[in-house]
């Protein structure tokens, strides 16, 4: 029945294609979350009346953060271009769209990061330090489980973003569904293709979104 509908799909491309897909979502998600994490605790902690407040320093991340955040994904691909040569050899295949991936992600989620940091109260974090804790044991034991509800869920949406980001890498080589859906697809005007891509790639962000929606409702204490 599925060969009716969808005839000139190779299955096996497709699963190749939804691999490298998960692949790049996955190593990019990972090392997102640490980026992110350390830039975002990095604004929160410098900016006014927090514990490192520094005018320079929450300058400088802050418009880093912001001009990586702004640029376009699939301008930031081509912009990048000699630099993932030069860290990998290549531009082609899903390794060399990770530089992109993970430096267009680590700064949108790094803002997020920092709201769910700004949303804690203000009390909380004024007792450690009048307990004397140590500005690392206010991140351990107060700034990350305090916030870790709202971390989770940007990183769900970050998770999902990062998908379509690699479905735009694909068009430029990266490999994944977005290359075969461009190419064996809508190259080839093959919509079934292009198609079952899609669908794929909306299993895959229903499912992230599942189980964000599901770890936030467990880590929520409120």
């Amino acid at each position: 029945m599925i060969e009716q509908w969808f005839p000139n799909v190779d299955w096996e491309k497709m699963w190749e294609a939804t691999y490298e897909t998960l692949y790049m979502t996955g190593i990019s998600v990972v090392i997102t979350f640490v980026l992110g994490i350390l830039l975002g605790l990095l604004l929160f902690l410098t900016s006014k009346g927090q514990l490192w407040q520094n005018k320079a320093v929450y300058g400088i991340t802050a418009v880093i953060v912001n001009v990586f955040r702004s640029i376009p994904f699939i301008i930031l691909i081509v912009l990048l271009i000699p630099f993932t040569k030069a860290l990998l050899g290549t531009i082609i295949g899903e390794n060399a769209a990770l530089p992109a991936l993970i430096i267009g992600a680590a700064p949108f989620y790094a803002r997020m990061v920092e709201i769910a940091l700004r949303e804690i109260d203000k009390g909380v974090i004024e007792a450690a330090r009048a307990m004397g804790a140590s500005t690392w044991t206010i991140i351990r034991k107060v700034l990350i489980p305090e916030s870790l509800p709202a971390l989770v869920s940007g990183l769900t949406v970050t998770a999902i973003a990062l998908v379509g980001y690699t479905a735009m890498a694909g068009v430029i080589g990266a490999g994944g569904l977005g290359n075969l859906a461009f190419l064996d697809g809508f190259q080839r005007s093959r919509n079934d293709v292009t198609m079952m891509a899609t669908i794929i790639i909306l299993i895959i962000v229903f499912i992230i979104q599942f189980i964000g929606d599901t770890a936030v409702r467990k880590l929520d204490k409120r």
